[in-house]
């Protein structure tokens, strides 16, 4: 089942032990859970099944940056407020960290920014994977943070330190299909609603950013990387497809392999696991076989709002 709920302050437990280190860190940290249930807040809650909290995202539009210093530039700022996962190896930093974009983008912010403290080396790798960089630092009674910010207005040429925008420009645009099954696992944020909610699960292949598809069609192998893809969702055998199949998302291309290039059947499985929605067995299988020669990896950049049936 999707267990990322956007949920107000007042809907979760404040005493779960995942907050525990939080207060550790900030002060006023239980203080601040209290006023923001005062005012109606919400935030991004990650529950595992037993129902305890496991991730957690508070975003805040329109922010202004105060005690930065030097001071933030000027625009619409949206501060990544306060955001912590227990890593499970299933890549739920990229999930939280592209819901951020999301909103961002829809509510045309200029900037990103967020404070962390030094001690979290891996949360700033992740966050200057796709393009944030250290802007300065503020003073505060927990200490001194850093201050990582993204520049939303500026292009870099680059897939990942741009992500999640696309460059339209000389890039070759296709369309890729993919069954119905697969669908939504891989791109969640582009389910639709006939889909089950049980199909969402917080595993590596549905949370991460970067995606990897197996094929036997050998026309990808004149892809390119920055190449666009627009996923198109086949029918699913419910009514003509005519009406049904419709297309979800757009994607970037990274890269194209060739299934020969790969050094051995371990590094085949280790380069795809993670991004891919088959199992290390089924992954053996097309090692060995070769039936399905080609690997694309590539950039979950956006799931259309409007999905266009192929009648459309």
């Amino acid at each position: 089942m999707d267990n990322l709920l956007f949920q107000k302050f007042n809907e979760f437990n404040h005493d779960d032990p995942f907050f525990d280190s939080l207060k550790n860190d900030y002060i006023d940290f239980s203080h601040w859970l209290n006023r923001k249930s005062l005012s109606g807040d919400s935030a991004y809650v990650l529950y595992e099944e037993s129902g305890c909290i496991e991730g957690f995202m508070y975003l805040k539009d329109h922010d202004d940056g105060e005690d930065i210093s030097p001071k933030l530039p000027d625009g619409n700022l949206l501060k990544i407020g306060t955001f912590k996962f227990c890593s499970k190896q299933t890549l739920r930093g990229q999930r939280f960290l592209k819901k951020a974009f999301d909103r961002a983008i829809s509510t045309k912010a200029d900037y990103i920014y967020f404070t962390v403290f030094e001690k979290h080396s891996s949360l700033i790798n992740l966050f200057q994977t796709y393009g944030f960089y250290k802007h300065g630092e503020k003073q505060t009674i927990n200490g001194i943070e850093y201050v990582y910010l993204r520049n939303l207005k500026n292009i870099n040429g680059d897939i990942l330190l741009d992500y999640p925008f696309i460059m339209t420009k000389n890039a070759n645009k296709y369309l890729l299909s993919i069954y119905p099954e697969y669908h939504t696992k891989l791109f969640p944020d582009s389910k639709l609603i006939t889909d089950s909610p049980d199909i969402v699960q917080d595993v590596s292949h549905t949370n991460s950013i970067h995606k990897i598809y197996i094929c036997g069609m050998r026309q990808v192998a004149d892809l390119k990387r920055g190449d666009l893809l627009v996923i198109y969702r086949t029918g699913d055998g419910k009514g003509p497809a005519y009406y049904r199949a419709v297309a979800t998302s757009i994607v970037v291309i990274e890269s194209v392999t060739h299934i020969s290039q790969f050094y051995s059947e371990d590094d085949f499985i280790n380069r795809c696991r993670k991004f891919s929605i088959f199992n290390e067995s089924e992954l053996k299988g097309f090692y060995r076989k070769k039936n399905l020669p080609f690997v694309l990896r590539f950039t979950y950049n956006l799931a259309l709002s409007k999905r266009l049936t192929r009648a459309k």
